[in-house]
């Protein structure tokens, strides 16, 4: 453990780096657990995750800070704001947007169309970013760990300057053994409560799970862009307490259908109550992280019926 400045801390165990902020404030370990919010089709998920966006700006005056989600579940979302983007409907709502990406695989040359960035313009367009207040993605073009640290520190810095997160669009991963990440905080990493970001070793399931969710969603990919993502070494990601602090958490998960292992990974989360021992809560989490979205007490889950909740 160390500290790299004073606002974070970096820890390293296994080759996976964590950092968090420099605050002495305790941790609620309570379980919520998570009620899912069942619709008939994607457009409905992506209206409803627009109605939660829409609501925060009712309540809340000033900047809107949003995580975008990546790949398929919140294609539909994208689509509508794209849309709302092309008139002058909303554009009060869209200049008020502080909007981040939340993970990324590196090194990765940020036009490479395997990037989050280059999916979120493709389907967003640009008359969005034109409009919305700040664009702010994870800096993933370096090949030296050092400087992927001090960008994401950047990234960090930038987020808490703002206040942190106001929504944080997620979705759910499928990993080995009935396990599942949020964002790309992958199984046995060693995230825990206070840790807001990461940089990680990649794992052979979310590479194959981050380039299957682009082709399924659509993204033209040629070879050079497959062959340089499969080269990527790490995993940069927000962490637990990004989750945990942020005001609310907006789930969807609506491609059960292509990634049918999502079935009963989600299932596990549903049904999986924590431990009301904290060291043993902490082991659940590390094997299975998908369940830190239990400790949340504003979170929606939005499914599909496929989903057999």
């Amino acid at each position: 453990m160390n500290k790299i400045n004073s606002k974070f801390t970096r820890y390293e165990d296994n080759n996976n780096v964590w950092l968090s902020q420099n605050s002495d404030q305790e941790f609620n370990f309570t379980d919520y657990g998570i009620t899912p919010t069942i619709l008939s089709s994607e457009a409905e998920v992506g209206q409803a995750m627009l109605n939660e966006l829409y609501s925060t700006a009712a309540l809340k005056e000033g900047d809107i800070n949003i995580a975008l989600l990546g790949g398929r579940g919140a294609q539909e979302l994208h689509r509508l704001l794209g849309e709302l983007a092309k008139s002058a409907d909303q554009d009060e709502l869209l200049s008020r947007l502080n909007v981040f990406t939340q993970d990324a695989l590196a090194p990765l040359s940020m036009n490479n169309g395997l990037s989050f960035v280059r999916d979120f313009e493709r389907i967003l367009g640009d008359a969005f970013f034109k409009k919305i207040k700040s664009f702010t993605p994870m800096r993933t073009d370096s090949t030296d760990i050092k400087d992927l640290e001090s960008k994401l520190v950047a990234y960090l810095t930038k987020l808490e300057e703002l206040g942190g997160l106001d929504i944080f669009f997620i979705g759910h991963g499928p990993e080995e053994n009935q396990a599942s990440h949020l964002a790309y905080i992958k199984p046995f990493s060693g995230a825990k409560n206070h840790h807001i970001a990461g940089l990680i070793p990649i794992s052979g399931s979310i590479l194959e799970h981050h380039i299957n969710k682009f082709k399924a969603g659509g993204s033209l990919i040629n070879e050079n862009d497959e062959k340089e993502c499969r080269s990527a070494e790490y995993i940069l990601t927000l962490g637990p307490a990004a989750i945990l602090q942020a005001k609310k958490i907006v789930q969807s998960v609506v491609d059960a259908d292509s990634a049918p292992a999502k079935i009963q990974t989600y299932a596990n989360v549903l049904k999986t109550n924590l431990s009301s021992d904290k060291e043993e809560a902490l082991q659940q989490l590390n094997s299975n992280p998908g369940l830190w979205i239990r400790l949340h007490g504003n979170a929606r889950s939005f499914v599909l019926p496929n989903l057999g909740v």
